[in-house]
C-alpha cells in the first residue's frame, strides 16, 4: 500500500515539476531561451539540454543499466547549442516521456530492488528521490531565470504576491 502511494506520489510531483517548467517556456522566446546572465551561468536552453542529456542517461533502462550511460556526453549538455524553442521543447518533452513512462511501469516489487549510478548502488527509492530533487534544483533555475527575465510581464506560475488570502478563501469555496 505505501508503495503505491509513493509511486502514485512522485509521478504527480515530476508531472508537477514538468508544468512548471512549461508555464515558463509559455512566456519565453527563442531568443529568451538562450539568455545567460553572465558566461559561468546556464540558459534556460543549456538547463534543458542537462535535463534531456540526464533523463534519457537515468532512465533508459533504469532497473538493468547503470545509469550513467557510456553513449552520454554530460560535458556537451553545458555548451551552447543554437536549437530552436521548438528543438529545445522536443527535447524537453522526450526526456520527461522516458522519466514518466519508466515511472509509470514500476511495480511496487521493483522499489526494493538496487540500482546502480555512476557504479554507486542505490535502492530504486533513493535513486527516484535523487532525480525528484535534481529535476526540482534545475526546473527552479528554469522559473527564476524566466520571471527574472519577464520582471512585471511575469505570469505567475502559483499564488500570486500578495494573493495569498484571495487564494485560501477560493480553496475553501471550492471544497464546500
Amino acid at each position: 500500500m505505501v508503495e503505491k502511494l509513493f509511486l502514485d506520489s512522485v509521478i504527480k510531483r515530476f508531472k508537477e515539476y514538468k508544468g512548471l517548467g512549461e508555464k515558463t517556456f509559455d512566456q519565453l522566446n527563442d531568443e529568451e531561451m538562450h539568455f545567460q546572465p553572465n558566461e559561468e551561468s546556464n540558459s534556460i536552453a543549456i538547463i534543458i539540454q542537462h535535463l534531456y542529456g540526464n533523463m534519457t542517461s537515468r532512465w533508459t533502462n533504469f532497473l538493468s543499466e547503470d545509469g550513467e550511460k557510456p553513449w552520454r556526453n554530460r560535458d556537451d549538455e553545458f555548451e551552447v547549442h543554437q536549437f530552436s524553442k521548438q528543438e529545445l521543447m522536443h527535447k524537453w518533452n522526450e526526456g520527461w516521456k522516458g522519466v514518466l513512462a519508466t515511472l509509470e511501469s514500476l511495480t511496487e516489487n521493483d522499489l526494493t530492488k538496487t540500482i546502480t549510478i555512476r557504479s554507486q548502488p542505490l535502492n530504486v527509492v533513493d535513486a527516484i528521490n535523487r532525480q525528484l530533487a535534481h529535476y526540482g534544483y534545475h526546473v527552479g533555475q528554469i522559473v527564476y531565470l524566466g520571471r527574472w527575465m519577464k520582471q512585471a510581464d511575469w505570469k505567475s506560475l502559483t499564488i500570486p504576491k500578495n494573493k495569498s488570502n484571495e487564494y485560501n478563501q477560493q480553496m475553501q469555496q471550492s471544497r464546500r
